[in-house]
């Protein structure tokens, strides 16, 4: 912990965003791995019609900063990559 009040909020607030980050992070690899499920197990139309929430919610990790743009980017990528 920090000696200053300053650091102490800090240490805090850090700890809040760590905690959101991870969930926003979670849920954008959950929606990824069930894609890629469903193309393992053939079913192609259910993992497109998927497809669109699972890119919504990869632009909002990145644009929340739990992800960098370029790896949402990559990762969009390759979805779009394993559907065709």
């Amino acid at each position: 912990m920090g000696k200053s009040k300053s650091a102490e909020k800090r240490a805090r607030q850090d700890q809040i965003k760590k905690e959101r980050n991870r969930s926003r992070k979670r849920q954008a690899k959950t929606s990824i791995r069930k894609i890629k499920e469903l193309v393992s197990e053939g079913k192609l139309e259910e993992a497109k019609k998927l497809l669109p929430h699972t890119l919504s919610i990869i632009d909002k990790t990145a644009s929340k900063g739990a992800w960098h743009p370029n790896k949402a980017s990559r990762e969009k990528s390759k979805l779009m990559k394993t559907l065709k």
